[in-house]
């Protein structure tokens, strides 16, 4: 596999780091994401990421948090919309707030290639700042249709120490959460969080993040894929 441009990823990383937790948000914007939704969603991971518990999580615990966002549908096609930034201050965590609130929607109507996102986190988390944990946080609405496989990602990219976490957002395609809890999360504490319907992905994502960022015990009692480490 092809790794992705050091320069483009790093660019916003300084020197060294104490980093306690490297989070990357992967999210879906394939063609099941229609424009209300994606405004739900962009607007929900916004106020998310500015709720004053998230934000003493961030700025309060022992050590920095590492974050990179980017943005998947079809079968190569990943945006990288926040490359890693340490988010030593709140102005840091601001500027990222507003890059997901800036971004516009893609205009192709593009598949769930869940299995190409995977292999691009792989490359994201390769040149990630050495933090304690990483975490990669992938929110979607239906299972893999093109591309490789999750099966196949996992197979041909290597996660070890990586908790990988789902946001299954059920509205479109039934047994979701079973399909993330079974193909898709592993690693240390892995979860899968539910919104039933689109209009429940901000508080969703509030509580997805919160588990993320705090102690990873408390993930630890949550559903975790079988087998998988």
């Amino acid at each position: 596999m092809l790794r992705l441009s050091l320069p483009l990823i790093c660019l916003a990383l300084p020197a060294a780091a104490d980093c306690r937790l490297g989070l990357v948000l992967a999210v879906d914007v394939s063609r099941s994401i229609d424009v209300e939704d994606y405004a739900i969603q962009t607007e929900g991971l916004a106020r998310a990421l500015e709720d004053s518990r998230v934000r003493d999580a961030i700025f309060k615990g022992d050590g920095e948090v590492a974050l990179s966002i980017y943005y998947w549908s079809g079968r190569g096609y990943q945006d990288l919309i926040q490359p890693w930034v340490l988010l030593e201050s709140p102005a840091d965590l601001d500027a990222a707030i507003a890059t997901v609130r800036q971004t516009p929607r893609p205009e192709a109507p593009l598949a769930t290639a869940l299995g190409d996102a995977l292999g691009y986190a792989s490359d994201l988390l390769y040149y990630a700042p050495p933090c304690g944990r990483q975490v990669l946080d992938v929110a979607g609405d239906g299972r893999n249709n093109e591309g490789i496989s999750v099966a196949h990602a996992y197979e041909g990219t290597d996660f070890t120490g990586v908790t990988v976490n789902a946001l299954a957002v059920g509205e479109h395609e039934a047994d979701l959460v079973d399909y993330f809890t079974s193909e898709l999360i592993r690693g240390p504490g892995a979860f899968v969080e539910l919104a039933p319907r689109q209009a429940d992905y901000p508080k969703a994502i509030l509580r997805k993040l919160l588990r993320e960022l705090g102690d990873p015990l408390i993930g630890a009692l949550a559903t975790e894929g079988p087998g998988k480490g």
